[in-house]
C-alpha cells in the first residue's frame, strides 16, 4: 500500500508538471502573438480612431489602422511589408503617427518628425508620407515643411497626437491589450473589433489570416488584382530555332582610312639560295635562250682555311 501510494503521488507529480509546462509553451509560442477580441470600450474606441486624421491610399473596404511612432522599428516594417499583402486582401489601411511626449525634460523627438507630424495630421498629405517612410530617420530634414516649434496651432497638433495615443492606449490595456507598438485595429467577417500589439513578427500571420491576406506577394497574388495586359503592344513574334538573324548594315570605309599596301622587305640571301631575279630585256631568239648558259654562280660560302693534318709516313703507300 505504501508502495502504490508513493507511485500515484510521482505519477501525479509528473502530470502537473507537464501540464503547467505545456500551458506555458501554449502561452509563450502561440496564444500571446494571437489577436484580443476588445470586448469593453468598443464604441470609444471606435469613436476615437474615426475622430483622428488618418492618412490612407485608398483602394478597400475594410478599414486597417494602424497607430505607431516613426523611430519605432517594428511599426516601419509593418507598414513597409504588411500594408501591401492587406491591399491585396481588401484592406484599407489607415496609418496614424503621432509624436511621442517628453519625458523627464528630454525630448524623445526631433523637430523635423514634430513638424511632419503636424502636416501629416493638418493636410493628411500621403505623398509626404511616403517620402518621409522611405527615407532614413537621420537624413529626413523634413524640408518644405513648416516647423512645429515656436507655432501654437502645430505645437497644438503635435499634443493631440500625444493625447491621443495615450488615450487610446488606456482603452485598449482595460480590453487586455497590451501598449506594444505598432497598435493594428480591425474588425473580423463577424464584425467584432479586435486589436494586436504586433510588436513581434510572429502576431502578424494571425491578421493576415484573418482577413485573407497572402503570406507574400508574387505568385500567392490573387489573378484579380494582377495588371491585365497591355492590348495595343505588339506581339512577340515565336522564337524558332533555324531562324537567323539578318547581318547588320557596316558603313564603308573612305579611302583616306582605307590600309596603304606595306613594303615588302626582302631577307638577306641564305647560302645556297637563289638570287632574287632582276627585270632585264629578254632574250632575242629562242636559238640565244638555249644555247646561252648563265654564268656560274660564285659561292659566298667561304672555303675552310684550317690545315690538314700531316700524314704519317708508315701510312703512306706508293
Amino acid at each position: 500500500m505504501r508502495r502504490f501510494l508513493i507511485w500515484s503521488g510521482l505519477a501525479a507529480l509528473i502530470g502537473l508538471a507537464l501540464a503547467v509546462a505545456g500551458v506555458w509553451a501554449y502561452t509563450h509560442f502561440y496564444a500571446r502573438f494571437q489577436p484580443v477580441a476588445i470586448d469593453r470600450n468598443q464604441a470609444e474606441i471606435q469613436r476615437l480612431l474615426d475622430s483622428a486624421p488618418w492618412i490612407s491610399a485608398g483602394g478597400g473596404d475594410q478599414p486597417v489602422y494602424v497607430v505607431g511612432y516613426r523611430e519605432n522599428g517594428p511599426t516601419l516594417d509593418y507598414l513597409r511589408q504588411e500594408a501591401a499583402k492587406l491591399h491585396v486582401a481588401g484592406g484599407d489601411v489607415r496609418v496614424i503617427l503621432f509624436a511621442r511626449p517628453d519625458r523627464a525634460g528630454v525630448s524623445r523627438s526631433t523637430p523635423a518628425e514634430r513638424a511632419t507630424i503636424a502636416e501629416l495630421w493638418w493636410s493628411r498629405d500621403w505623398t509626404l508620407y511616403q517620402r518621409w517612410i522611405a527615407a532614413p530617420a537621420r537624413d529626413w530634414t523634413a524640408e518644405g515643411v513648416a516647423p512645429a516649434d515656436g507655432n501654437l496651432a502645430r505645437s497644438a497638433i503635435v499634443d493631440a497626437s500625444r493625447r491621443f495615443a495615450e488615450r487610446l492606449s488606456d482603452l485598449l490595456k482595460e480590453a487586455g491589450v497590451s501598449t506594444d507598438w505598432p497598435l493594428v485595429i480591425w474588425r473580423d467577417r463577424e464584425g467584432f473589433l479586435k486589436a494586436c500589439a504586433c510588436s513581434d513578427r510572429r502576431s502578424w500571420a494571425f491578421i493576415r489570416d484573418d482577413l485573407g491576406a497572402p503570406d507574400a506577394l508574387g505568385a500567392d497574388t490573387p489573378f484579380d488584382a494582377l495588371p491585365e495586359a497591355d492590348a495595343t503592344a505588339a506581339p512577340i513574334p515565336p522564337a524558332t530555332e533555324d531562324r537567323a538573324l539578318p547581318y547588320p548594315d557596316l558603313p564603308a570605309i573612305p579611302p583616306s582610312t582605307a590600309p596603304q599596301a606595306q613594303p615588302q622587305i626582302q631577307s638577306p640571301a641564305q647560302p645556297g639560295a637563289a638570287a632574287p631575279r632582276t627585270a632585264g630585256p629578254p632574250p632575242s631568239t629562242r636559238l640565244e635562250r638555249q644555247t646561252t648558259r648563265p654564268p656560274a654562280s660564285r659561292s659566298t660560302t667561304p672555303r675552310s682555311t684550317a690545315p690538314k693534318p700531316p700524314e704519317e709516313e708508315d701510312t703512306r703507300f706508293y
